[in-house]
Formats: C-alpha cells, structure tokens, sequence
C-alpha cells in the first residue's frame, strides 16, 4: 500500500513492539524507511530481537522498557524515543491487555489495570507525542473490532475500554487537524499471534465469525498502519479501519 519514499526518514515509536501485531508494524515501518522506537514491558529478548530485524534494514532502532500502565513510564516512553532518535513523527499505541471473562468475575483491579493500558496508557502517550510532532505527524492507534460487534459474552471490560479510543482518535483529529497532524484508528479481527493462534482451541468460531472464514495475519494489520503512516494518508484523519475480515459486516 506504501512506496519507501512515503515513510522514508521519518521517527516512529510502535508501543508493545516486541511481539505480534507491534512487532510486525515496527518492522514493515523500518522496511518503509522509518527508524523506530518500541517498547516493551517483559520480554526484552523478543524486543532486541526486532531491533536486530530493523537494524538488518539499515534502520536505526531502540527498544524501551516501559509499562503503559504506569502514568509517568506511558509518557515518557515517547520522550525518551524522541531523544533517542531525533525526533518523533509517527506514534503507534499499540500497548494494550485483552482481558475477557464474565462480567461478575471481574474485579476492580482488574477495570483499572485495563483501563489503566487501554485507555490511560493511550492517552498519555498521544498527548506527549502531540507536544512533540511537527505538521505531518501521525497517531495511529490500534483498536479492535469488538468495537463494532460484540460476538458473545466476556468482553464487556476489553470493548469499553477500546471503545474509548474511537472517542479519543476522533476528538485528537479535530484537535490536531490544523497543525497537519492526523489521528486514526485500526481494527484487527482475529489474527493470528502467539495470545491467539489461529490454530488454538477457539479459532474456529473466531474464523466463522468473519466473512472470509480465516483469521488475519499480523502482516496485514501492519500494512493499514504503514499506509496510515505516510504521505499518501495526509487526508485521512479521525478514521477507523476494519483489517477484520468482515467481522462487522
């Protein structure tokens, strides 16, 4: 969907970048000619693991320990990259938990941990990225399609808190639209990662589910971003995009 000289040169911070859909955005960013920041919370191996991918493109890459769940680390995420490497132009609030479970099973450590990274963690780090960018910065964020379809029961936690970010990507637009910064949103169906393989003991509902029968490949996901990234973009902004297979058809 990109040529390289569309994202050629840019700074991009992918948050949660060391596995899944994160990891695939950091690398086709880089493959796009993007240097790149992620982050991570645990696994620091898989994180150095694709700065080496990056790095291999010729990109320069730094991966960040921070939890988006802590207010001061969500934020300063950003400002460490923008240090790091020069600059930031594109944000990426990939960082997200997927906690599902019946309603009367949730308790309140567990709303405000998710609300905490899905939401909170989001915020912080499109404000400070805000303060940072320059006309033709992006903020992409990674959504899901439960915000438009809630197939069955035990998502009611994951879906308020994603649902928020349509809100916020919205309003961020209307707020940023003068300064030539963009905010969007991408919502990924079932896809395929280590957390939900599409070979586990529930994909094939998920599958059903979809209009083409299969789950998604983090590839595609990282496809949407990367165009959402570019100059191609500089039009689209307080957007949502299904990469869901039909999900919500």
């Amino acid at each position: 969907m990109t040529s390289q000289a569309t994202i050629n040169g840019t700074v991009a911070l992918v948050t949660g970048g060391s596995r899944g859909i994160g990891a695939a955005t950091a690398v086709r960013l880089a493959r796009e000619g993007a240097d790149v920041a992620l982050t991570y919370v645990r696994d620091k191996e898989a994180a150095c693991d694709v700065v080496d991918r990056i790095r291999a493109l010729g990109r320069r890459a730094l991966a960040l320990r921070a939890d988006a769940a802590d207010a001061e680390e969500a934020a300063g995420a950003v400002e460490r990259a923008a240090e790091g490497l020069g600059r930031l132009d594109v944000l990426v609030n990939n960082a997200g938990v997927g906690l599902l479970g019946p309603l009367d099973s949730l308790t309140l450590a567990d709303v405000d941990r998710v609300l905490a990274v899905n939401v909170r963690g989001v915020f912080l780090a499109s404000q400070a990225a805000a303060a940072r960018m320059e006309r033709g910065g992006r903020i992409i964020t990674i959504g899901t399609c439960m915000t438009q379809r809630v197939p069955g029961p035990g998502g009611t936690l994951y879906a308020t808190g994603k649902s928020a970010l349509v809100g916020l990507t919205k309003a961020l637009a209307r707020e940023l639209g003068e300064r030539g910064i963009t905010a969007n949103i991408v919502h990924p169906g079932p896809i395929d990662t280590d957390m939900n393989p599409a070979g586990g003991p529930y994909a094939g509902g998920q599958a059903a589910m979809t209009a083409v029968g299969r789950f998604g490949t983090v590839e595609e996901v990282a496809s949407a971003v990367a165009y959402l990234a570019g100059v191609e973009a500089g039009y689209v902004t307080g957007a949502e995009f299904s990469v869901d297979g039909g999900h919500a058809a």
